[in-house]
């Protein structure tokens, strides 16, 4: 069985162990060939508040945590410059 990863962008840690993370992909119209961008919240667990909201980071899919909560936050990602 294979992991799903995400990389995404902490929006929000209003909860208690919980943040939301916007990961953001691009898609093609079918029609006119243009790219666009799409973005799409997952609810994951933070264990011990350790994230912030502006810090990019990597998901992976697990077991369900709660009714919307199927992601866990593994590392920080450090962007290049």
């Amino acid at each position: 069985m294979s992991v799903h990863t995400k990389k995404g962008i902490v929006t929000s840690t209003k909860m208690q162990k919980t943040a939301i993370v916007t990961v953001y992909t691009y898609k093609v119209h079918p029609k006119y060939k243009k790219r666009y961008r799409v973005s799409k919240k997952f609810m994951a667990e933070n264990p011990a508040n350790l994230y912030q909201e502006g810090e990019t980071v990597m998901i992976k899919e697990a077991r369900p945590l709660s009714k919307r909560k199927r992601w866990i936050i593994t590392e920080k990602v450090q962007l290049q410059k």
